[in-house]
């Protein structure tokens, strides 16, 4: 039986991985090179160790370039871009229907603890969270799953007790290893990626209600058990 619902942040609530991939595929291409999904794709969900771009696009060209400018117009174009951002549809309800459904809630994010606060304080989101985990508390983030784990521990679920809404390969892979249930919500960029194993997937929040997604995979955990 499902009591927990918890939350990745970056691409999940907020979509800012389609403007971040964006924002670095235009300086490569200010110094006529091209970033693909399948080399941007691997760092998705987790941290910033995975891949270093300015690193990489120095390789490319073979000589150095001026960094900081091309930092400065990088960032530039992301704040363009995310101008007039809101939350992805249906994250709202989603997080009201689970404080009436009685449900726990919590949020596992790879990125600092600063960033998904101060976003979620912007959109009026915070006070939904009993517990947040960031890369301010973990020696390793996603896909690795000591995120997950703190969650749950702090919330005192066990594993298949809880479900993690997703949008990308590395953290669906984090909640598979912490033993959760795993919904993904891709985004316009991680749509295009291969995930592993889920329970179900959505084009977004919208698309079913909470209840009903809950509903349908304390079916599948009875019909499993039952034939175990």
């Amino acid at each position: 039986m499902i009591k927990a619902v918890i939350f990745d942040f970056d691409g999940l609530i907020l979509d800012t991985e389609t403007p971040e991939f964006e924002s670095f595929r235009e300086m490569y291409r200010m110094h006529g090179s091209e970033l693909t999904l399948e080399v941007w794709g691997a760092c998705i969900g987790t941290g910033p160790g995975a891949f270093n771009p300015y690193d990489d696009l120095e390789k490319r060209l073979g000589t150095a370039y001026d960094r900081e400018v091309a930092r400065a117009q990088r960032k530039a174009f992301y704040e363009l871009n995310m101008q007039g951002a809101d939350v992805r549809p249906g994250v709202r309800a989603y997080l009201k229907q689970a404080q009436q459904l009685g449900l726990r809630i919590g949020l596992a994010s790879s990125s600092s603890r600063a960033w998904v606060t101060g976003h979620l304080e912007r959109f009026g989101l915070l006070s939904f969270f009993e517990c947040i985990r960031t890369s301010d508390d973990v020696a390793q983030v996603k896909p690795d799953p000591e995120l997950y784990r703190l969650v749950l521990k702090e919330l005192g679920v066990a594993p298949e007790e809880a479900v993690a809404f997703e949008d990308s390969p590395n953290g669906l892979l984090a909640a598979k290893r912490a033993g959760m249930h795993g919904v993904i919500v891709p985004n316009p960029v991680t749509v295009r990626l291969e995930f592993g194993p889920y329970d179900m997937r959505l084009d977004s929040m919208e698309q079913m209600e909470l209840k009903e997604l809950i509903g349908r995979l304390n079916d599948r955990s009875s019909d499993r058990q039952q034939r175990a």
